[in-house]
Formats: structure tokens, sequence, C-alpha cells
């Protein structure tokens, strides 16, 4: 086959291959190791078949798009940027988008290779050619840009070739093509400011991030709700929290949603605003960021006691994720009644909202039920069982009739919440205490599918793992999770037949 591939790979050098000829080398190709196909490779090969894309015939340039693709992969990076750099950037210009896409998985390839991507830094036209590609209609090649700039950006050089010449009016070029490019060229930004603070200072010094953060509090309420995501990426590390602080943003951010009252399109950026403070609390202080901005609290409560089910669902995440650590578990239980109000009608939008909010519910509260070993106070489980029995008048057979129902996902959410609860000795009484309970947990004809019987499996498993077990369930049950346990998730225990003489 090899020696096939190798004639084959003459003939298509010599640009005489007919498409029957180009065909069988796409075949032949297929069925050599990348070693051997190296081994027979030239330089000559692969520029004759770049040669081969210019044509106007949609069948010729499909067969050599999959025969360059598996060729070029036996090649090492920087032997393909050295050698096929004018082809690359020919590639980049071609009107067919899977001879783009080719093309910019090669650059991916170069830019991850620490040898090769300093040749990509002496070729402008090539950079060029990539932050153009920025703009393209097919949103893949686009991400590839996105992806390989990035990566180009996250050495000294990278940051210069980008930021330091003429490439950032490029950039700027490729912007005004439209919103939509407007923003991916914005994603790249944030993208690269996220890596260093230095990063961050050139992405800012050039004016990019001032601008993002103007359209983020202009008076498109549309624009408002594309860039809130941008900027809630950039306040994920703790330099782009501390730019954001220090431009007064975050300040902005806050008076945005206290002036939300009074604008009647709020609802299209609110949501976002919110997740932006939510995940601020998470990776920052939830005290400090609840005690500096209270107009966040109050309007995460405002939008969960709502009839909105959209504002529900922002609101049901926002607490969710401000109740995934201890911190935020105990900012939630100053609001005391307010909150165990609140936990009410979580508790019934679990069981009534439509599935989708059923399923952030039930999320939400197994992230709030949560408690570690390790953090188990007293008062802190006193406080865990206080909002469970808050979410229903009999909240354990609440999830347990959702945990039957014919629905995956609900039923998987449902076995989250006792999971998240398994640890806790309150808990485990109240499972005990619960007719045929016990029983349901090591029944394992009641898990339909995979993820149900994942989602069983991790029950017990927390449920053994937990010091107080053996003590609050005894000796007969707790035998029986640990062989469970010890069986796996999948077990499937052995029915054994008797022939009979003489049955059919």
């Amino acid at each position: 086959m090899a020696e096939a591939a190798a004639e084959l790979l003459e003939r298509a050098a010599r640009r005489d291959a007919e498409l029957e000829e180009l065909r069988a080398l796409r075949v032949a190709v297929q069925a050599v190791p990348p070693a051997a196909l190296r081994a027979r490779l030239g330089e000559h090969h692969l520029v004759a078949l770049f040669g081969l894309l210019s044509v106007n015939d949609r069948e010729q340039v499909s067969a050599c798009v999959s025969i360059l693709e598996r060729l070029l992969q036996a090649l090492d990076p920087l032997y393909v940027i050295q050698n096929l750099r004018e082809e690359l950037q020919k590639g980049l210009f071609h009107p067919d988008d899977s001879v783009k896409i080719l093309t910019m998985s090669q650059v991916g390839r170069i830019v991850e290779d620490s040898a090769a991507v300093t040749e990509i830094l002496q070729s402008p036209e090539l950079l060029r050619q990539i932050i153009n590609c920025i703009g393209g209609e097919k949103i893949a090649v686009a991400k590839e840009a996105i992806k390989s700039l990035s990566r180009i950006a996250q050495s000294q050089e990278g940051l210069e070739a980008l930021f330091g010449s003429s490439l950032l009016s490029d950039l700027r070029n490729v912007m005004a093509t439209s919103d939509v490019v407007r923003y991916r060229v914005y994603e790249l930004i944030v993208e690269i400011s996220s890596v260093s603070a230095e990063s961050l200072n050139y992405c800012a010094n050039s004016g990019l991030i001032p601008e993002l953060i103007g359209e983020l509090t202009g008076e498109d309420v549309l624009v408002r709700a594309t860039c809130i995501e941008m900027v809630t990426s950039l306040a994920h590390t703790p330099h782009g929290r501390q730019y954001l602080a220090q431009q007064g943003v975050i300040d902005k951010i806050s008076n945005i949603i206290l002036g939300a009252e009074s604008d009647p399109f709020s609802s299209f950026y609110l949501p976002g605003f919110v997740k932006f403070f939510g995940n601020l609390a998470v990776v920052d202080s939830p005290q400090q960021i609840c005690e500096r901005y209270p107009v966040f609290m109050e309007k995460v409560f405002e939008m969960a006691e709502s009839q909105d089910p959209t504002m529900i669902g922002v609101a049901v995440d926002t607490l969710g994720i401000l109740g995934s650590n201890v911190e935020g578990k105990q900012v939630l239980q100053k609001a005391r009644s307010r909150f165990q109000n609140l936990l009410s009608k979580i508790g019934h939008q679990a069981k009534n909202a439509p599935t989708e909010l059923r399923l952030r519910c039930l999320d939400a509260i197994s992230s709030l039920l949560y408690l570690p070993p390790e953090q188990q106070t007293e008062d802190l489980l006193r406080m865990t069982e206080s909002w469970f029995t808050s979410l229903s008048s009999q909240p354990l057979e609440l999830f347990r009739s959702i945990s039957t129902q014919p629905f995956p996902d609900l039923h998987c959410g449902a076995l989250r919440v006792f999971t998240a609860i398994a640890n806790q000795p309150w808990a485990q009484k109240l499972m005990l205490g619960s007719p045929g309970f016990v029983e349901y947990v090591v029944d394992r004809s009641v898990e339909p599918d995979k993820a149900s019987k994942d989602a069983k499996y991790e029950l017990v498993k927390a449920l053994v793992n937990s010091k107080s077990i053996a003590e609050i369930f005894g000796n007969q049950y707790y035998l029986r999770l640990r062989a469970y346990l010890h069986e796996g998730p999948y077990y499937v225990k052995a029915v054994s037949t008797t022939a009979v003489e003489g049955a059919e």
C-alpha cells in the first residue's frame, strides 16, 4: 500500500493526476501509517497538492483536502511552517471554507509547538491573514483563528507582534466588519487578558478593553447583554478583578442594577449583570461583595420572588453559586425568614415548574445543602437542616417522588439532592425514618440508564463514606450499602436456570 501511495503521490506532484487517481490516493494515504508516509514524502508533493486546490472543482478540492489533512499530520509543525509558509498563506485566502479550516488547523498545530511558533511571529503577512479569518462567515474558521492568536499572545514576543505593530490596525479593521465580528475580537482580547497582568496591560493600552467597557456601560441594552459575559470572564482572574475595580467598572455595574427599576428594557441585561456579581462573590468573598454591593443581593431576592420564569431561573442559579461555599451560606442565612420563604418557593418550583427550571432548582438545592465533613459544625448542620425543612412540609418525600419520575434528568437531579445531604447525621436519621427509603437506595432495578446508575452510586458512596452512617443506619443496612459500593454501579445479579429433561 505504501508503494501505491508513493506512486500516486508522484503523479500528483507532476500535476497530471486525474480525479480517479486522487480518490485512490485519498484511500491509500489513510491505509498507510504516518511514519511510512513521512519517509516517502517530499516538499514537492505537498506544494503540488496545494496547487491542485486552485481549481474550480469541488470534488477535486475535497479529495486534496482529505489527502493533505492526512499527510500534514505526519509532519513536524516546524517543518510545515518552514517549508509551506506560502501555501498556508494562500490557503487562508481560499474561497472554500474546508481549505481555510485545513490551513487553520495546521496553524493551530504550529502555535502549540514552542519551536514553530517563533516562525509565525516572523511572518506578518500570515498573522495578518489569521486576523482577517476572525471576520470569516464560517464560525469554525473564526474560532480557530481566535484560538491561534490567543496562543500566539502567550509570549512576550507574541504580545509585541499583535499590539506593538501594524497588526493592531488589522484587528481594528476586522472589528469594523460587523457587530458579530467586533464581539469575536473582544472575545479574543478577553482571552489574552486573562493570561497575566502583563497581557491585560497590553490589551488595556491598545484601547480595546476600555472600548469593551464603554459598550458595557453604554445605552444599548442588547450590546450590554453581550458585553457583560466577556467582562464576567475577565473577572475570573485576580488581575482582571483588580483592573475592573480600579476602573470603577464594578461600581458602574452596581449602579446600572440600581437604575434597572426604571428601565423597561432591563430584562435584556439584568440576568447577565446579576450573574456577574454571583461569579464575583464566589471567586472573591461572598460577604465582602454582598456587604459592599447590597443592591446585588436585593435584586437576586426580588428576581427569585417574581413571577417571571427567566428571572427566577437566573436568581436560583445565582443562589446556588453563592451558597456553594460556607461563607456564602452564612451570608444567605443572615436574610433569615426572607430566605426561608424563598426556599419554600424554590421547593414548590422544583415540584411544579417546567422541566428546565425544575432542574435548575434541584441543582441549586444540592449546592445550598452540601456541607463538606470538615465544616460540619453544630451551627451549620442546624442551618442546613432548617433549610431542608423549609423546602416543603415533607421534603424527603418531595425529592423521593421526583426521583421516581420517568425523566432521567429529574431523577438524577433528585438523587443529587440526596447525595448532597447524605453525609449529614440529621439527614441520615430522616432517611432511616422514612419507610422503604433505604430499600429504595439499594434497589438497582429502579435505575433505568447509565446516568441514573452513576447518580445512585454517588449517593451510596456518600452514605458509606460518612463517619456517622454505621451508628445511625445499623449494621444490617450499613453492610448492604457497603456491598453495593463494592459491586460497583452496574452490577447485575446472576440468575441461575435449571434445565429440565424433556423441556422445549
